[in-house]
């Protein structure tokens, strides 16, 4: 079986979407008879195409001249998909640059036998650009043959899948958790964690970016009882973000760090009390800290945003949700956990139980292998230019 992924960006790019891909492409690139390449846009200024092998899997990257709204201005990707073909091709939406390509090149539909798109998110905050954008989705999207979707809510709430339900398959995204069975290890950071922070804390893991809510979170800060908060994550609102902080006086209460090696952030998961998802906008899709805090034992308030946010972190069971935009109610969340030993030892615990079983790096590759399987004893001969 030969797959071709798409993306914008690629590993070690830092992102959800960029780790789904990562996950999937390596994953069935390991399994027998099944071949992955992926195709990106380089993540700098380059003239030139680029080919490595990453992990075993090849990945190439298009030339990109610049950026606009986030996204890559590679004229010379276009061109490239078209001459390749395969038995899956695997979009990850939303990505114009492949819109684009199927329009100007409709040969590229018979070069795979099947198109699967996994749709991670609308088009949020750059409304501009949606109004250039949105006549190629809707071109796109006829020619797809099956949609994923990390959960129902993503169906439900888009601009554009309400008219291919049919064609939508809930398939929930997973994260490699192979590092909870290694706690014992970790245990002596997690004690000098603990001590240097002052227990309890809560967590909060994210690029420091317009949807996370972060000002909420601050403010519902100077209501936490007995708690500090530490921060976790590099972005463009760290400046406005030290403001706030240093405004409100929370300087002793409040520690922000930058994005950490893969064994600290594990040992600050473990050491928290619980992770806190504010976010304010449908930019963020799925929350994938949720599911690494979750595997380590730890319950998350989080907010309602309608998207899967609330798919992973389910109210009264795994933590609790609340209203975006609320300071109040974030705190009283918090609060309500961190001060109830019974309640955070039982969303905990079913926190865990649940991530280990939905919501792993495995089982997200098998249900899409799975998936590609079933599309392809179901499709004709491959007909290649």
């Amino acid at each position: 079986m030969k797959i071709l992924q798409t993306n914008k960006a690629y590993a070690p790019h830092v992102g959800g979407v960029e780790t789904t891909v990562t996950i999937l492409a390596e994953g069935l690139n390991a399994r027998n008879g099944i071949n992955v390449e992926v195709l990106v846009c380089n993540p700098r200024r380059s003239m030139s195409l680029e080919t490595k092998t990453v992990n075993g899997v090849t990945v190439t990257y298009a030339p990109r001249w610049g950026s606009i709204a986030s996204l890559p201005i590679s004229p010379s990707f276009l061109p490239y998909l078209a001459r390749m073909h395969g038995d899956i091709l695997h979009v990850h939406e939303p990505f114009p640059l492949v819109d684009l390509s199927l329009a100007l090149f409709p040969r590229i539909r018979r070069q795979f036998k099947q198109i699967v798109v996994t749709w991670h998110s609308d088009i949020v905050r750059q409304k501009w650009a949606l109004k250039i954008y949105r006549p190629f989705i809707e071109r796109f999207l006829p020619l797809v043959d099956r949609i994923l979707v990390s959960s129902p809510a993503l169906i439900d709430n888009s601009d554009f899948l309400g008219r291919y339900r049919d064609q939508c398959e809930v398939l929930p995204l997973g994260v490699n958790l192979e590092w909870t069975r290694e706690r014992a290890k970790r245990s002596a950071r997690v004690g000098e964690i603990r001590r240097h922070i002052g227990a309890p804390f809560v967590l909060f893991v994210g690029r420091l970016v317009y949807y996370k809510g972060l000002q909420y979170l601050v403010e519902a800060t100077t209501q936490l009882v007995g708690a500090k908060l530490v921060i976790i994550g590099s972005g463009p609102l760290k400046t406005q973000l030290d403001a706030h902080v240093a405004a409100l006086g929370l300087g002793g209460r409040v520690t922000i760090l930058p994005h950490l090696a893969n064994e600290e952030l594990y040992a600050y998961y473990e050491a928290c009390d619980l992770l806190v998802l504010p976010s304010t906008e449908r930019s963020e899709a799925y929350g994938l800290v949720q599911i690494e805090a979750m595997a380590s034992g730890k319950p998350v308030v989080s907010t309602e945003i309608n998207t899967g946010t609330s798919f992973v972190n389910c109210n009264g069971v795994t933590g609790l949700t609340v209203p975006p935009r609320d300071a109040n109610a974030l705190a009283r969340a918090m609060n309500q956990i961190l001060h109830d030993d019974v309640l955070r030892n039982r969303l905990g615990r079913q926190a865990e139980e649940r991530a280990l079983r939905e919501f792993t790096a495995v089982k997200m590759v098998d249900r899409t292998l799975a998936l590609y399987e079933r599309m392809l004893s179901k499709s004709p001969e491959k007909t290649d230019e």
